[in-house]
């Protein structure tokens, strides 16, 4: 993360000031995505890593539950938050690294189970990162990943990627299901059947959590004042800007090739 321009340093600089914001997201810190992913996780002997770990909540979750929890994320600042927060509820098996996923500081085979929830989004090579997940998981190991999708038609698909890249300039891509299912074969993995939600967003709440400047803020309203009905009945756009996404997670296993 050298250059300051790159887009893991636009991530990291991004997020380092909202880490607050992020451990006390009401969003982040509950929701069915979030039990069924750490219940995947708990297996008492396992090493865990939690890939963009953000506020830490899957850490959280899952840490009564194994052997040990390895946060990792770009943003120091968002580390040191989830040590803070993993002290205060008495997590003594969590520790943090800092680094890109599309490159990771573990020799192969280092995990039993590799998660991430409400990351993928934000990587800007996604591949890359569904490669070192292979590499570092156990060969009995399980990836287990949640995250915002696109609903499938262009007209929704590019109404969700523009307010999601106003709101966050960091942001890169929501991919569909079977984006999914097509890089994560590619990355040596045999997906399984995936599980879905509706989330909702209270809009004010989304916004002030990534303190949105109040122009971009202004640009997702008029995009959502100007939405066709089809858009508008998908998402459930509210007259406050208030909408429901459609939330993906999706289990895999190594391929054993």
């Amino acid at each position: 993360m050298s250059d300051p321009h790159s887009h893991d340093a636009q991530v990291a600089g991004q997020f380092g000031g909202r880490a607050a914001d992020y451990v006390a997201s009401a969003v982040h810190a509950a929701g069915e995505d979030l039990q069924a992913l750490a219940r995947m996780g708990a297996l008492p002997h396992a090493a865990v890593l939690d890939l963009g770990c953000g506020g830490g909540h899957v850490t959280y979750a899952v840490a009564p539950h194994v052997r040990s929890v390895t946060a990792l994320d770009l943003s120091r600042a968002m580390l040191d938050a989830v040590e803070a927060e993993a002290r205060r509820r008495g997590l003594a098996n969590v520790q943090t690294r800092q680094a890109s996923v599309e490159a990771l500081p573990f020799p192969d085979a280092s995990f039993e189970r590799v998660l991430s929830r409400y990351s993928a989004h934000h990587w800007s090579d996604v591949p890359a990162a569904l490669r070192e997940a292979r590499r570092v998981l156990s060969p009995e190991g399980r990836f287990g990943l949640v995250d915002v999708v696109h609903p499938g038609p262009p007209l929704l698909d590019t109404h969700l990627q523009a307010w999601e890249l106003l709101r966050d300039p960091s942001h890169v891509r929501d991919y569909g299901e079977g984006e999914w299912r097509a890089m994560l074969a590619e990355a040596g993995f045999v997906p399984g059947t995936p599980r879905h939600w509706r989330v909702r967003m209270e809009f004010s709440s989304w916004i002030a959590r990534m303190g949105t400047p109040e122009a971009s803020v202004a640009a997702i309203r008029a995009l959502q004042r100007g939405a066709s009905e089809p858009v508008r009945r998908h998402f459930a756009l509210e007259e406050d800007g208030s909408f429901t996404l459609d939330v993906m997670l999706i289990e895999a296993e190594p391929d054993g090739l």
